[in-house]
């Protein structure tokens, strides 16, 4: 599978599966299937939530506009403060940037308090990892892992994958397991998306954990999901057992649980969304995974039809992939440099 197919999958997964869960976030998994029957949420379609991206997806695009515009941590802060525009005003005003003129970015649909309060406060110097970071240190929110795909696309290997996302992570999360969750995402994602199998890449992210201090949270929820996963069929109920993804290290571990007990990418959507937890985010998550391993052309085409952004979110892509083969030409009237 070509590796711009992988790249389309995961950023238009990850919308397909923030868009679903979207609908259900907030409601507990009664009243999930009491409004839509005992099998809960199995289409996109739901009335004037059709197909709406939330802050999951926003952000992941505005990482890889820092990504593209720079790439330095310094890029990543300067893009998360033009996503913060986008939840201040109702449309684009004088947008620095193309992403920031998109107006469907605009919606604010329950952005998470640490980005929020995180991105507001000038830039800080991340902190070794192991330690608290500056910003919100006590936050592992799953508001660090969400955003983190991207960081997977770049083509630089799972280690670089790795230690970008964590650092990046620490501009609005300072708890050492919301970091180090983000980052084990973004090399897991590197993994697949190099043609790596799931359950390869799993057992290689949780060696790669095992080597840094304050490892034991994100390594534990990972090997809850992996085992609940070998149990046997997947279910709402085994979701809850990982996790209700709310933290850093759940939504991880819920993602790849999803991914792992089921055989495509429409089934892990559905079971990653239909939970009492942090639906959207969770099912952004799986979405980003399941994209990079199964590549965007078997991501349920009716969804792909309805999903908010669906062609900035290929744009963008797009432009990852001409990043990662140095195509600066195709890519500076998007994204121009900062000065250095």
């Amino acid at each position: 599978m070509e590796f711009s197919e992988r790249v389309r999958g995961s950023l238009l997964g990850g919308a397909l599966g923030d868009a679903l869960g979207w609908s259900v976030e907030f409601l507990h998994l009664d009243n999930i299937r009491r409004q839509y029957g005992s099998s809960g949420l199995t289409e996109l379609a739901d009335g004037d939530r059709d197909g709406h991206i939330t802050d999951d997806t926003q952000m992941t695009l505005f990482t890889a506009e820092g990504l593209l515009r720079g790439g330095r941590r310094r890029d990543l802060h300067a893009a998360y403060r033009r996503w913060l525009e986008t939840q201040r005003q109702k449309r684009p005003i004088l947008p620095d940037g193309w992403l920031a003129a998109q107006p469907f970015l605009y919606a604010s649909r329950a952005p998470g308090n640490a980005c929020m309060s995180g991105v507001v406060l000038d830039y800080r110097e991340a902190a070794p990892f192991g330690q608290e970071g500056p910003v919100n240190p006590q936050s592992k929110g799953c508001g660090t892992v969400m955003r983190s795909a991207p960081f997977g696309l770049v083509g630089q290997g799972p280690d670089e994958a790795f230690g970008r996302a964590a650092l990046a992570a620490q501009l609005t999360h300072g708890h050492p397991t919301g970091y180090l969750a983000a980052g084990a995402f973004a090399a897991l994602i590197a993994r697949v998306a190099a043609g790596m199998p799931l359950r390869e890449a799993v057992s290689a992210t949780l060696e790669q954990l095992a080597a840094l201090p304050l490892h034991a949270e994100t390594v534990q929820a990972l090997r809850r999901a992996v085992r609940v996963a070998d149990e046997g069929p997947g279910s709402p109920e085994s979701v809850e057992r990982v996790g209700l993804g709310w933290i850093a290290e759940e939504c991880l571990a819920i993602a790849v649980y999803a991914a792992l007990v089921t055989a495509n990418p429409r089934d892990a959507l559905v079971l990653s969304v239909n939970h009492s937890g942090d639906s959207d985010s969770t099912g952004a998550v799986c979405g980003n995974l399941v994209g990079a391993m199964y590549g965007v052309s078997a991501l349920p085409a009716d969804w792909c039809a309805l999903v908010e952004g669906r062609d900035v979110l290929l744009q963008v892509a797009d432009d990852l992939v001409a990043h990662v083969r140095g195509d600066r030409a195709v890519l500076d009237g998007r994204y121009p440099l900062p000065e250095r």
